[in-house]
């Protein structure tokens, strides 16, 4: 009897198993048009990783009515050497030339930023708005070695503008967005996170870009790179590329470096540098073992400039610098990046390691302009103003004065002539021929292209 009840109970619990599960898995299926589980309304507007909310539609919306369209007018000579072989002819045919590119609105009463190379040479420069409204644009200045220009449009309305974010508070793996017009495609948006910060592309000129993977082209140079709030963080300049179009980074000019500019050609009619004082080299494992040194972080200061802030406040040759006030500094491009939004007089906090010891001093920067180099016995100074005009040049480094005894027969020639390359490499500046010397022995010979006193373009072998 107790046999048969067990096989009842048995018997009973199965049946109920298999009601229950037909009910689960079959009936309710038989109930649904499909078995794909389908997302929350809002699923489209919670997207982002560990539950972060992303959102760019308010960004986009708010940047593409900031980002305008630059038009640049320029005229070309085409020379033709058929009629200079034959008939003499010099000179060649004037040809109308137009490029594009892109521009922030940076204040309501029409001031815009953007590349320097956008407007390079132009005759006549057009800005068309976001709502198709165009106008003729002003040059306020620029600044060739940081690619920034400055423009001015009459529009008779108050006009949108971006807000100018802090870029050194930026974090790699941030979400942004690049604006402008590629291929002539106005009002372009895409979107890409921050790859790394303070990039050295050696242009010897800007050395701390901001690196996207956001989709950049021809076309979007002077646009705006803005974060999640829509406030502008940097302005897209160039992308590295085998084929001139994007494959995969980009890169922009970071907000703070741009906003220092501009308010300097504003204020100054032209941009205010200011330098630290130091020469050195960014320090990693291979050159750490070379010195002897246990830290592989940090600048390493090889040289201090006679006269300098950094020689008044006391740093040597031999001191690490690890941080200028809060910004930590492990590179080179940091480092410039930093003092690139300061200006002469400036005081800057230094933080540095010296025989094992963390040391501050207060540095104050001195101008660009009173900064010189040495190398092989040429004192090598920056150009000014006249010397651009008098040459026809817009860089370029003077020789101020000459120490070496085997240069003294050629004291004459070489005294007040400037530098336009060394070894093929423009001089831009002492700060960039100094960068490029100190790679160099002393011992190494290295050719360098000069233009002398009577304007004659030489060549010499040092």
């Amino acid at each position: 009897m107790k046999r048969l009840s067990s096989l009842f109970m048995i018997s009973l619990l199965s049946g109920a198993t298999t009601l229950g599960a037909y009910k689960l898995f079959i009936e309710d299926n038989n109930n649904r048009s499909s078995i794909v589980t389908s997302a929350p309304a809002n699923y489209n507007r919670t997207v982002g990783f560990n539950g972060e909310a992303v959102d760019f539609t308010t960004a986009a919306e708010s940047a593409v009515h900031n980002v305008v369209h630059v038009k640049n007018v320029s005229i070309r000579t085409i020379s033709n050497p058929i009629m200079e072989y034959f008939y003499g002819t010099r000179g060649g045919q004037q040809q109308e030339q137009i490029g594009t590119g892109s521009g922030v609105i940076i204040s309501e009463d029409g001031y815009i930023v953007t590349n320097n190379h956008v407007i390079k040479d132009a005759t006549e420069l057009e800005v068309t708005l976001n709502n198709n409204q165009s106008y003729k644009a002003k040059l306020i200045g620029t600044d060739s070695k940081m690619d920034i220009a400055l423009l001015k449009i009459n529009a008779n309305q108050k006009l949108p503008y971006a807000t100018f974010a802090d870029s050194d508070l930026v974090k790699v793996g941030e979400w942004v967005l690049a604006v402008g017009n590629p291929y002539n495609l106005n009002s372009t948006v895409t979107a890409g996170i921050v790859s790394a910060k303070a990039r050295n592309l050696d242009t010897n000129g800007i050395q701390s870009f901001i690196q996207t993977d956001a989709a950049v082209n021809p076309g979007n140079s002077g646009g705006a790179l803005v974060n999640t709030r829509g406030e502008l963080i940097g302005i897209n300049t160039m992308i590295s590329s085998p084929t001139g179009s994007y494959a995969g980074y980009s890169f922009a000019v970071p907000s703070n470096i741009t906003r220092k500019i501009i308010e300097d050609i504003m204020e100054f009619g032209g941009v205010q540098r200011g330098i630290l004082g130091v020469e050195g080299s960014e320090l990693n494992s291979k050159i750490s073992k070379e010195l002897g040194l246990e830290d592989a972080e940090g600048f390493y200061i090889n040289k201090v400039t006679k006269n300098s802030g950094a020689e008044k406040a006391g740093l040597q040759k031999g001191d690490i610098i690890k941080k200028l006030d809060t910004q930590k500094i492990n590179s080179y491009s940091e480092l410039s990046g930093y003092i690139n939004t300061k200006r002469p007089n400036d005081k800057v906090q230094v933080t540095f390691i010296r025989d094992g010891q963390t040391k501050t001093a207060s540095v104050t920067l001195i101008k660009n302009d009173v900064f010189t180099t040495e190398f092989k016995g040429l004192e090598l100074e920056n150009i000014d103003a006249s010397d651009k005009k008098k040459y026809k040049i817009d860089y370029g480094v003077r020789i101020k004065d000459i120490n070496n005894d085997n240069l003294r027969p050629y004291y004459d020639q070489l005294k007040g002539g400037v530098i336009l390359s060394i070894d093929n490499v423009k001089a831009t500046d002492v700060e960039s021929v100094s960068r490029l010397l100190n790679k160099k022995d002393e011992n190494q010979n290295v050719s360098i292209q000069m233009i002398n006193r009577i304007g004659q373009i030489i060549q010499v072998i040092l």
